[in-house]
């Protein structure tokens, strides 16, 4: 259950392994955080993206040590996953089944599945493994129980499809 009279976003746990030496990694971080209070909210992604450039970079973790979000990347992940949401959703549907019901996730932890779902299909420079390495590592630094697993299947699902061709062959996840 999620309290939906919360709007500021949820602190992460712990910092995100690779949030201290990776822009684009803290710019996820920060993504999740927009999409969840675009969510509660009801606020829209050219509403939050220029407040979180301008004033909530700095604080995404108290005394964390994270390197600067890159705020291009940020706005490309905000922005499509507001765009695509529809697909994204379906896309996330069709993996729960029939087990669950994205309705029925935490807001946070679906924020991080639609950006997951939205960078596989729509971020072509990042490798799928890494992609999906840096969705579990980001579940990770909010949950501490079965979430990270749930994310990395349902995001192999999915890369599984709009990727064929990359997840095809051995590899092991990298950064980006």
């Amino acid at each position: 259950m999620t309290d939906s009279s919360h709007q500021t976003p949820p602190k992460p746990r712990k910092v995100p392994k690779k949030a201290r030496s990776a822009p684009r990694t803290t710019a996820r971080l920060a993504a999740a955080q927009a999409l969840y209070e675009m969510e509660v909210a009801g606020k829209s992604g050219h509403e939050v993206v220029p407040e979180f450039v301008a004033s909530r970079f700095a604080g995404l973790i108290e005394g964390g040590d994270m390197a600067p979000a890159d705020p291009r990347f940020f706005e490309q992940l905000v922005l499509g996953v507001a765009g695509e949401r529809p697909t994204l959703d379906r896309m996330l549907a069709d993996c729960l089944q029939p087990e669950g019901h994205l309705d029925r996730l935490e807001i946070v932890l679906r924020a991080i599945m639609r950006l997951g779902a939205y960078e596989l299909l729509s971020v072509a420079d990042v490798p799928a493994r890494v992609a999906i390495s840096e969705y579990v590592d980001l579940t990770h630094a909010f949950f501490a129980g079965r979430e990270p697993a749930l994310v990395n299947g349902v995001l192999d699902k999915i890369a599984r499809v709009v990727r064929e061709g990359e997840m095809a062959g051995p590899g092991k996840g990298g950064a980006s």
